[in-house]
């Protein structure tokens, strides 16, 4: 079993997590006490036992996860890894992609931009910034991920952030009478009419944040495995086993 030892700087202080706690219920809620007293804002999501005997996993609002030791003396940051018959896996990110699956389960398909496919055999969900270059180059290839039973799920990340041009060019696009169509349009770099109404481009944004989305196209698989960055369209369909 191999981790990736790293230096947890908000975390420096002597002494934390030096108690130990009896039970198994009791030492999972005291790790979690004592993590969001140690550091301000941080909010304990789950913390449970890693398949890395001895050690707990803790999933948190900032998307970092921590190990801690079953005595909560000692904290390790980074990824996981283990070796197997077939390589290194890398355990974080198994739990990070279930994680994700979990997130956009819950969110549900309301307030997405579908491209559906006529036959569909797979679905990404892709989130993405209309001023993106490779955000554009990718949706210029939806017509041929549809043909292949791909359908387009887009969730907002425009990543200048809120109150900025690029987010408010989104919320005109999800206004839009025809979001598809305002989407192709932006994307091609029409201008994009000015429009208001209730929208979940904000919360679509923070979603990503949370499930560690940090550049686009981010593409989110339906098992929940991350693809960073823009893929071929035949390349995708042949990672999916669709070509």
């Amino acid at each position: 079993m191999i981790c990736k030892r790293l230096p947890l700087a908000s975390l420096a202080v002597a002494g934390l997590l030096s108690a130990t706690v009896a039970s198994a219920g009791d030492l999972e809620d005291g790790i979690a006490k004592r993590l969001e007293a140690a550091v301000p804002g941080l909010e304990v999501s789950s913390v449970m036992k890693s398949e890395a005997p001895g050690l707990y996993e803790v999933e948190s609002n900032n998307g970092q996860t921590i190990y801690t030791t079953e005595d909560g003396q000692y904290l390790l940051t980074g990824d996981l890894l283990k070796i197997t018959d077939t390589g290194i896996a890398n355990v974080s990110e198994q739990a990070r992609a279930r994680q994700r699956k979990a997130a956009l389960e819950a969110y549900g398909s309301d307030g997405l931009i579908r491209f559906p496919a006529k036959e569909e055999k797979a679905v990404i969900n892709v989130f993405t910034d209309i001023d993106c270059p490779y955000c554009r180059k990718l949706h210029d290839e939806v017509p041929q991920l549809n043909r292949y039973g791909i359908t387009v799920n887009y969730y907002a990340f425009p990543r200048s952030g809120p109150d900025t041009p690029s987010f408010r060019k989104y919320e005109s696009v999800w206004c839009a009478d025809n979001p598809q169509a305002a989407m192709t349009a932006a994307k091609s770099g029409q201008p994009v009419e000015s429009a208001q109404c209730d929208n979940p481009v904000l919360e679509q944004y923070e979603l990503g944040g949370r499930i560690g989305v940090t550049g686009t196209p981010a593409i989110v698989l339906e098992d929940g495995n991350m693809i960073r960055g823009y893929v071929p369209a035949d390349t995708l369909a042949k990672g999916l086993g669709l070509l």
